[in-house]
Formats: structure tokens, sequence, C-alpha cells
């Protein structure tokens, strides 16, 4: 066989190619410090150069696995040393910021800050936010249809998404880089892709349609003493507040808890509810919006629905209040630790949490069991640390997790993709009709399965 790395050499140049030592100081993701094992990783610059790597991948069969910001949680990015690694990294271009129609034009490298950034010195707004914002690729949030903490206003990355490149296993460029909102002329094919994680071809460019800046931004975290009252909050939130409600995240107690401990976040209310919701809205009259966001408040104070909320007076106040939601670390120095991201009907989330955390504390009692969620969209992300033994526990907590999901309806992936992690449970939430199309949607964009095998669910010859 000829060598492909002398191939893709003779396309990109050696320069853009990684072997050896550095390949093997990159770390496979932001969750694991382990070294990448791969073949080797190409760095493409333009389209038309990925378009023939690929071309010659699935001619020589060479399974290729698409690696991003590396912020996924479902290990759909892991490779062995006879993968090739593709990153994205330097088609990164933002090319062009449409002031008239509202919209973005990216290259799928693009880190999501520096677009929220760019767009925000134009007076533009892109609402796609979440904690990795710093490091994942918008190309990496439409492959997993990535959701975050503005979606109970805005909706998840499908929401925002016009038009896209895609360039398929056999190195055909498909361009579906439409502008405008209304294009109902024949099959929007770019849904697809969305939420493929890279399975059916790879994006390389987008275009996201932008919301104007909001010229207000009123925050709040409140403590509430049961979940029936954060329930009632949020409706109270929504019909109060109405389209101005951009954000609604509740942290269990024991959570808030955790990562407010002396030598960790400060904690910008009291401890020891069981409850605590930041909420946040947005518009475009500063002064009014908070006399309302303050009467709002008010009014869930004394109708008991809250028993105490800060509400900041600085930018730094804010940060600190959000810091307690998205600074992970001071849990995850736990090992091992296992990550979930669910979701299911609201109504349901009470007992549901309460049978995870029961069934947890029975079969490891010395366990911890931190819980936080979008719960205005239905998502909750769970921490399970059984305070003992290694990875080999995953499966138990696996089944804990997961097996309540099939009876209150719910999904065993809310915004973070199946990956190889969570295929196994994939029939939890699809139906087999559901998953031999998908198998069937795979096997005629990606015949030789070379595009991230393995990820989502296996292929075989039944």
């Amino acid at each position: 066989m000829v060598d492909i790395l002398e191939d893709i050499k003779k396309i990109i140049g050696s320069n853009a190619i990684l072997e050896g030592s550095d390949i093997s100081n990159r770390a496979s993701s932001y969750w694991d410090a382990t070294p990448i094992s791969a073949k080797a990783i190409v760095k493409p610059k333009h389209t038309d150069e990925l378009s023939l790597i690929l071309k010659q991948m699935n001619d020589q069969k060479q399974i290729l696995v698409t690696h991003g910001g590396l912020t996924g949680c479902a290990q759909a990015a892991n490779t062995t040393p006879d993968h090739i690694a593709l990153s994205m990294e330097r088609m990164n271009k933002i090319i062009e910021i449409d002031d008239v129609g509202g919209t973005v034009t990216l290259e799928a490298g693009v880190i999501l800050e520096n677009v929220q950034n760019a767009v925000a010195e134009k007076g533009f707004f892109f609402p796609l936010d979440l904690g990795a914002r710093g490091s994942c690729t918008v190309g990496g949030n439409a492959a997993t249809n990535a959701g975050g903490i503005n979606v109970i206003r805005y909706g998840m990355m499908r929401n925002h998404i016009l038009g896209m490149e895609v360039v398929l296993a056999d190195g055909t460029i498909l361009s579906s880089m439409n502008k405008v909102i209304k294009n109902n002329s024949g099959y929007d094919l770019k849904q697809l892709f969305i939420g493929s994680e890279g399975t059916l071809g790879i994006i390389t460019k987008l275009i996201v349609k932008l919301e104007s800046a909001p010229k207000s931004k009123e925050t709040a975290i409140a403590a509430l003493d049961s979940f029936s009252n954060v329930i009632q909050f949020l409706n109270h939130m929504k019909k109060e507040a109405a389209s101005s409600l951009s954000a609604f995240e509740v942290m269990w107690g024991g959570y808030y808890d955790a990562v407010t401990t002396e030598g960790h976040h400060k904690a910008p209310i009291a401890r020891n509810a069981p409850y605590y919701v930041i909420t946040e809205c947005t518009g475009t009259n500063s002064r009014h919006d908070l006399d309302a966001f303050m009467s709002t408040m008010e009014k869930a104070f004394d109708e008991n629905i809250i028993q105490d909320a800060v509400i900041p007076s600085s930018e730094q106040q804010r940060n600190e209040i959000w810091n307690v939601r998205e600074g992970l670390e001071p849990i995850l120095t736990n090992d091992p630790i296992f990550l979930y991201d669910i979701s299911l009907p609201i109504i349901h989330m009470e007992e549901y949490v309460r049978e995870v955390e029961t069934s947890i504390a029975r079969t490891w009692p010395q366990s911890d069991c931190f819980v936080i969620g979008h719960i205005g969209d239905g998502n909750l992300h769970l921490f399970i640390c059984p305070k003992e033994g290694d990875e080999s526990l995953h499966h138990k907590s696996n089944q804990i997790v997961y097996d309540p999901l099939k009876r209150f309806g719910g999904s065993v992936s809310a915004e973070h993709g199946i990956g190889i992690e969570k295929k196994e449970w994939l029939s939890h939430c699809r139906s087999d009709t559901e998953i031999i199309l998908m198998k069937t949607l795979k096997k005629t964009l990606d015949p030789n399965n070379i595009l991230n095998p393995g990820v989502i669910f296996d292929l075989t010859d039944n």
C-alpha cells in the first residue's frame, strides 16, 4: 500500500502534519491528560486541501478522526495508533460579518469566544454560550449540536445555522452556504450533519445568524427550599420576564456547597440551601430593564418562591456568580469521577434525581452525586464520585444514571452527543427503526466507514 502520509504531505506539506513527539505532547482532551495516540495529526488550511486528503484516505480506507477543541464529553475524538486525526486549527478564519443581513461566515476551526468577541465589536450577539467557550470550536459546536446556558431563549446550535459547507468521505464538497432564513427549496441537507459528530462528513464552513447585542443584562442568584419552588420560580420568570429570560441555571445544594468550600469559589449567597438558581434577563433599555427585573425578583420573594437572592452590582460580581456554575474544577479533583449529560421532562426531574442519588448512595456509601442543569430546557448534568475504586465502576454508574431515563421519557445525551462512551445506551432513547435509518445514512454517505467509525453506533454486516 502506498504510504498515505507521503500522499498527504504532497497535498499540504510536511509542516502541516504532526508525527511522533509532536502528537504525544498533546492531551487526548480537556478531560483526559493521556497523550494522543495516532499515526499522525493532519492540519489542512483550506477546504480544497481537506477534499484531496479525504479522497486519498477513502481510496485507501484510512480511518480519520476529527479533532476540534477537544472539550467533548463523550469520547468521540478518541484515536488509536492506526488512526489519523484531523485538526481544524488552521481553518480558523472569520470570513465575513454581514452587517446588513446579520450573519457571520466562519471556518469550522474558529474558537467560539473569538466569534462572540468579533461580532460584539459590530454591535451583534452570538447567543451560543457554554463554559468551554475559550477552547471549543464552532465546527465542533455544530457537529454536536451544542446547547449551553442560553438555550431557553435562543435554542441549540441548530437554531443558529443558516448555511454550511461539508466535505464528504470521498472528498466531495457539499456547499449549502445559504444566508437567508427562508429557503424552502427541497431537503435541508445541512440538518443531516448537525449533531452527526463527524460521522457523515466534515463540516468546514458555517453561516450563522446573529442577534442584536443586548443593552442590558440583569442577573441574580437565588436560594430555594424545594424543587417545587424551583419549578414555580421558572414559571414565574417565564411569565414576568417573558422573552427577555435568557438563562435559568439550577444547582443542587450539594454541588453549590462543594464548589464554594474554603479555598475554592467565593460563595455569593449563603450556603446550605437545597437549591440555587442563577437567572438572567437581557433587554434593550438598561434603566427600565433593571426596574422590571428587580420587581420580578421582589415578587418572587414576597410570594415565598425564593428564600433569598443576590443581584450583582458590578460585572465582577456577576462573573463571580457565574464562576460558581461554570468553574467545576473543585469537584473534578475526585478520582474516579463520571460525568453525565441527560435530559428529561422537568416534571420528572425531582423524582429522577432522588432515585439516582439513592442508588448511588446504596452502591457506594461514601459517594457524592453532584447535580446542576439548564432545567428550563430539560437538561441536567450529573457528576458521580464513588469515592472508591477506579474506571471499572463506570458501567455500574451508567446503569444507575441511564436506566431510569427509559421510564421517564428522557435522553442519555442532551447536548454533548453519544460519542463512543454512550453508544451502548442509545436504544434507551432511540427506537430500533431510528437506529436502522441512522446506520443506512452512514453506509450511504461513508460506505468505507472511515469517518469517526464506532461513534454513535457500531456498523455490522447484519
